[in-house]
């Protein structure tokens, strides 16, 4: 959802409200009173006091499916990768705004509760996803469940040092942690007689990178490179 001057004005005078005054003690009239709109306008932008600490978390959901949607069979760990990535650079893009939410759902057990709610759904697309591209079958499916929580886990692993001031390079340190995940689901696959896992990392589009993987991977063992 655009972030409309109304809509901008409303979460700053909620966050700033919440601060000073505590989250429970502070009222919609408050908020509406501090933004300088009424409670029509409120209950218009937002559904309760409580959707004004997450205000975007339909919109990123619905992001992150689409990547996953737009990846083929042999792209789909690198979608999972940057699927993930989608969500650490929202938070990273709210910049002041995610560090005031993390506060809040530390000190708030209502609060705490919806961003575990929030992070399952998560786990479920990404489950999902994967347990799809592993074929869909009985003996896939804890495989998945646990590739999903390990991303899962990743992402909020980096995400919480940056917003406990821990770091300040947090992509790179994503990037690390998503190749240790999965390394973890891909380092004892033993290529069979059909061929095995490749897992790599690029800056290059995916589209230029492919077809000189292909052939590099349908060559014989033996064929001698250049370099």
């Amino acid at each position: 959802m655009p972030v409309t001057p109304t809509r901008a004005r409303l979460i700053d005078a909620a966050f700033a409200l919440f601060e000073e005054r505590g989250y429970e003690q502070t009222t919609v009239d408050d908020i509406t009173d501090r933004a300088g709109v009424g409670r029509t306008t409120f209950f218009r932008t937002f559904r309760s006091k409580e959707d004004v600490i997450f205000p975007d978390h339909d919109v990123l959901r619905r992001a992150i499916e689409a990547r996953l949607d737009g990846s083929t069979h042999e792209t789909a760990l690198v979608a999972v990768t940057e699927a993930s990535r989608l969500a650490l650079r929202h938070y990273l893009a709210e910049g002041d705004l995610a560090r005031a939410r993390y506060r809040l759902t530390r000190s708030v057990p209502a609060l705490r509760a919806r961003e575990i709610a929030g992070g399952q759904q998560y786990h479920r697309i990404f489950r999902e996803f994967i347990h799809t591209w592993m074929g869909g079958g009985r003996e896939s499916a804890l495989k998945a469940e646990l590739m999903a929580a390990a991303v899962v886990t990743a992402h909020n692993h980096v995400l919480r040092r940056w917003l406990r001031g821990q770091t300040d390079h947090p992509e790179p340190e994503f990037d690390a942690a998503m190749a240790t995940t999965v390394d973890l689901f891909t380092a004892r696959q033993s290529p069979g007689p059909e061929g095995g896992i490749v897992v790599f990392r690029t800056t290059k589009d995916l589209d230029t990178v492919l077809p000189g993987l292909r052939h590099l991977l349908s060559e014989p063992a033996d064929t001698p490179r250049d370099g």
